[in-house]
């Protein structure tokens, strides 16, 4: 860890450890992901040319997995921010992935915590597509 992320982590939560900011920082940023997810509200969809493919009606079911997806571990969520899953469907194997961006979608968001400056964007593909 830099002098600098000391700092910044010191002034924007005087008082704690790295370690406890970082948790709370991880634990804000899943909030807004499941809220993301479950309400797909605060950001986009975007789905691969290998699952808009498959269809509309599909492509709504497969929203709806990734909406209700519970399945995380420490080997797919090491931070615990809920940002990644995977899944198998109908014989095909689906990744999809939460990436943050400022509001323009042009730079990555300079605070994911913050969704005044956040917007989201999760992407759904074909394992094959990755």
């Amino acid at each position: 860890m830099t002098d600098e992320t000391k700092g910044a982590a010191q002034s924007a939560a005087p008082g704690t450890s790295f370690a406890s900011y970082q948790h709370a920082q991880s634990a804000k940023i899943r909030d807004l992901n499941d809220g993301f997810r479950w309400w797909l509200e605060g950001g986009s969809i975007v789905v691969t040319a290998g699952v808009h493919a498959l269809g509309f009606v599909r492509v709504l079911a497969l929203i709806e997995v990734v909406k209700t997806f519970d399945q995380f571990t420490a080997d797919n969520d090491p931070h615990g921010e809920h940002d990644f899953g995977a899944f198998e469907d109908g014989g095909k194997r689906f990744f999809w992935k939460i990436d943050y961006y400022d509001l323009s979608l042009t730079v990555g968001s300079p605070d994911p915590t913050d969704p005044t400056v956040t917007c989201r964007v999760l992407t759904l593909m074909l394992a094959s597509e990755y």
